[in-house]
């Protein structure tokens, strides 16, 4: 018994042998290059199209805007990973961004325990309630930002930070309650 053969048990009926693959058909090979090439181009597009958009969104949310870039170009990395697999791509990298900004502030958080010294201006410019957004806790500013940054409807917010659109509205009432006492003195 030839012990190449498929269905074949191996060597001393102990150990199968797997059977010999069949040669790949040169046509469906130059049709998933020509898929790949459409699928590169259609990438390509997206992110000409939205990177400049979740930079902001990211520079908002992160706080920082030598970051931001940084912080969008992988997670169009890790999108361009799953660019075939993702059915509604701007989503999901508004999630990603929103997420990666997290773990920017966790990572910040473990450098600097101490929390920056509370300000007390008289009148709130640009930079100061830039400021204060920038002291609310990370969900509630990210839940902030998308609304009134992003102009998006609770369930999409909901998404980006995956919790009930009943708990995206409990966190910008949070933030909005936190803002008053940094504006409203």
């Amino acid at each position: 018994m030839d012990p190449r053969a498929e269905g074949s048990a191996g060597v001393a009926g102990v150990f199968p042998v797997p059977a010999i693959p069949a040669a790949k058909d040169p046509a469906s090979r130059a049709a998933k290059v020509r898929e790949a090439g459409e699928a590169s181009k259609a990438f390509g597009d997206f992110y000409a199209s939205h990177y400049s958009d979740l930079v902001r969104l990211a520079t908002l949310l992160s706080g920082s805007a030598d970051a931001a870039p940084d912080l969008v170009q992988d997670c169009f990395v890790g999108l361009h990973k799953r660019w075939m697999t993702v059915n509604d791509p701007l989503p999901y990298v508004r999630r990603s961004v929103v997420h990666a900004c997290a773990s920017h502030h966790r990572r910040n958080a473990r450098v600097r325990r101490l929390p920056p010294p509370v300000d007390q201006a008289s009148a709130l410019g640009a930079d100061e309630l830039e400021d204060a957004v920038g002291k609310l806790p990370v969900r509630q500013r990210a839940a902030v930002v998308l609304r009134y940054y992003g102009d998006l409807p609770d369930a999409d917010i909901a998404r980006a930070l995956r919790c009930r659109p009943a708990t995206v509205r409990s966190l910008i009432h949070r933030a909005l309650t936190e803002l008053r006492k940094v504006i409203e003195p």
